[in-house]
């Protein structure tokens, strides 16, 4: 039986990047609010987005069905929730603006160049440096989410067993944004060579 459109779009994988994008609003909606309640659960629903991120590409590998439609959405999808949570953290100055700006600005501008690229027929290698800008801005993301100190071993109160979850957020939104302007050169410098070809 052929495969209609309808069926390549339906697919187990397509459905779980729809549901992340489903979840921006709630993430939304939960930020509205600075609470420590309202933070847990903006970085639960967060790191259940994120579970799906890598599971719907496992899912459409294991599955042999991948689709243009998956292929164009899910990166889209990646970027939407990212960019929701920062943009929303910035009233609470849990985040500098000028890093929501690079990290923003250099999305932006690859996601326009890699459209420019597809026009043309042009294939530009990625490089693992986007997936570790990925890995990093998560674990930022969620410890900025968190945001306040939290007790390990049952809720002992000894400064030794605390832990400030902003200031782990932090550490690794440094380091999500080095490897953001990192890898945001290296794209330009391969689009620059393939267009100069």
């Amino acid at each position: 039986m052929p495969t209609t459109a309808k069926d390549s779009i339906l697919n187990l994988p397509n459905i779980l990047t729809l549901l992340r994008i489903a979840a921006i609003p709630l993430l939304v909606i939960l930020l509205l609010s600075p609470s420590r309640e309202a933070g847990f659960w903006a970085a639960a629903l967060f790191a259940i987005a994120s579970i799906t991120d890598w599971l719907d590409g496992y899912l459409a590998r294991r599955m042999g069905i991948e689709t243009v439609f998956g292929k164009f959405l899910d990166p889209i999808a990646d970027k939407l929730i990212v960019m929701a949570a920062l943009i929303m953290l910035l009233p609470y100055n849990r985040v500098p603006a000028w890093m929501v700006l690079v990290i923003l600005g250099r999305e932006i501008i690859i996601t326009g160049l890699r459209g420019v690229a597809s026009t043309e027929g042009l294939v530009i290698p990625a490089s693992n440096l986007g997936k570790f800008k990925t890995i990093f801005q998560i674990v930022a993301i969620l410890g900025l989410l968190l945001h306040y100190e939290y007790h390990w071993f049952f809720a002992i109160d000894l400064p030794i067993l605390t832990v400030n979850m902003h200031n782990i957020g932090m550490f690794y939104l440094w380091i999500a944004t080095i490897i953001t302007i990192w890898s945001g050169v290296d794209y330009l410098v391969k689009f620059s060579r393939v267009i100069a070809k």
